[in-house]
C-alpha cells in the first residue's frame, strides 16, 4: 500500500479533532478567565474550563492508548530527515501537552487553599490530588500551566504550518490522511500526490 492511500481511522480523525476543537478553545479563555475580576461570571467559566479540561485529559489518554495500539500512517518518501525528525518530536510534544495541560489543572486546583470540590459540569464529582496545599504550591502549578498552555500556541501554530506546507507546497497526501471524509474529496487534488510518482 503506498503512502498516498494510508489514512488515519475515523477513531483516530474523531479524537484528534475532538481534542484539538477543545483545546484552541480552552486556551484563550483560559488567559481571558484569569484576568477578569472576580465574579460569579469568572467562577462559573472556571467551572467550565475544569469540566472540558478533564474531558480532555480523558479523550487524550484515549487517543495515546489507540496510537499505541494502531500504527500510524508512514510518512511520505520525499520527506528529508530532519523534516521526519521534527514531525516526530512535535507529535510526541503534543502528546505530552495534550495530557500535561489539563493534569496540571488538574493539581492547581487540588494545591488551592480555596478548597473548592471540582465536578464535571456540576454533577459528576472528581477527587482533588494528594499534593500540597497553599498558596505557593498553587502558584507552582499555576505558572506551569501556564507555560504548558504557551507552548501549545506555538506548537501549533507548527504544526498548522507544516500541514498547510504539505498540502500547498508539497503537494502530498498528509493533510488529506487526517481530514474529516466530508472534506476528503473537496481537499484532494486532481493532480497525483508527490509521494505516489
Amino acid at each position: 500500500m503506498s503512502t498516498e492511500t494510508q489514512r488515519y481511522s475515523s477513531v483516530a480523525k474523531a479524537l484528534h479533532w475532538l481534542i484539538a476543537v477543545m483545546i484552541i478553545v480552552q486556551i484563550p479563555t483560559g488567559f481571558i478567565m484569569h484576568n477578569l475580576a472576580f465574579s460569579e461570571t469568572k467562577y462559573t467559566m472556571y467551572q467550565l474550563h475544569k469540566s472540558f479540561g478533564l474531558i480532555v485529559l480523558t479523550l487524550s489518554l484515549l487517543r495515546l492508548g489507540w496510537r499505541l495500539t494502531h500504527k500510524a500512517p508512514a510518512l511520505p518518501d520525499h520527506m528529508k530527515p530532519w523534516e521526519r525528525v521534527l514531525a516526530r518530536i512535535t507529535h510526541v510534544g503534543f502528546y505530552a501537552l495534550i495530557i500535561g495541560i489539563p493534569l496540571t489543572g488538574w493539581l492547581m486546583v487540588s494545591a488551592s487553599p480555596l478548597g473548592i470540590d471540582t465536578k464535571i459540569f456540576y454533577v459528576i464529582p472528581v477527587p482533588h490530588w494528594p499534593v500540597p496545599v497553599g498558596e505557593a504550591a498553587e502558584s507552582f502549578w499555576i505558572e506551569t500551566h501556564e507555560v504548558l498552555a504557551k507552548i501549545t500556541i506555538g506548537l501549533l501554530v507548527l504544526h498548522v504550518g507544516g500541514a498547510l506546507k504539505h498540502h500547498f507546497v508539497d503537494k502530498d497526501s498528509v493533510l488529506l490522511r487526517m481530514v474529516p471524509s466530508a472534506l476528503h474529496s473537496k481537499l484532494r487534488r486532481d493532480s497525483s500526490p508527490k509521494e505516489a510518482h
